[in-house]
């Protein structure tokens, strides 16, 4: 009788190891081709969703440009600091911000400029008017050739300071989210 307890104490067993033992790591994939991507890949967004899309090189390459009529837009790589970038506590006030970290993007489908910032529930958009944000732009220009729907405005004023960046979309959700 030990005998049968034994064998089914180890068929549990080796049911129970191979949960233990863990799954290989999945592999992530291109979600428009389902090529493997490396670690470090692309990303695309869909403005009308703000959906962000993992995208292979030669994917993201269809979806370059300004071009209007792609349901895509690549998001760039590039992460600018701003050292000379100028905003006041009074300009910041203004935005109505309810934390000392937000970052600012341009929306082509809803035509304005949002304004999202971290909550537990993930990036929350202030709903509040900016109208003080024309008053930012005048005194930074820099915030005019932010790429539409794919760049944005990182601010982080916590303990005080300022930092200022122009980074990609996709590492504003990151942060935020």
């Amino acid at each position: 009788m030990s005998s049968t307890r034994s064998a089914g104490q180890n068929r549990a067993f080796a049911t129970l190891r191979q949960f233990v033992r863990g799954r290989s790591p999945s592999v992530e994939r291109c979600e428009m081709c389902s090529a493997e991507l490396a670690a470090e890949h692309q990303h695309l967004v869909e403005p009308q969703s703000r959906q962000l899309v993992c995208a292979c090189e030669p994917c993201a390459i269809l979806f370059s440009g300004q071009n209007e009529t792609l349901k895509f837009k690549r998001v760039p790589r590039r992460i600018r600091a701003l050292p000379d970038f100028r905003l006041t506590d009074g300009q910041w006030d203004s935005l109505m911000i309810p934390i000392q970290l937000a970052f600012f993007f341009h929306s082509t489908p809803d035509n304005k400029v949002l304004a999202l910032y971290p909550s537990p529930a993930g990036p929350t958009e202030s709903l509040l008017s900016l109208d003080s944000w024309n008053e930012v732009v005048e005194d930074n220009p820099v915030l005019r050739d932010m790429e539409p729907d794919v760049e944005a405005l990182l601010v982080n004023r916590v303990g005080g300071g300022g930092e200022y960046y122009l980074v990609p979309i996709d590492e504003c959700y990151k942060l935020v989210g």
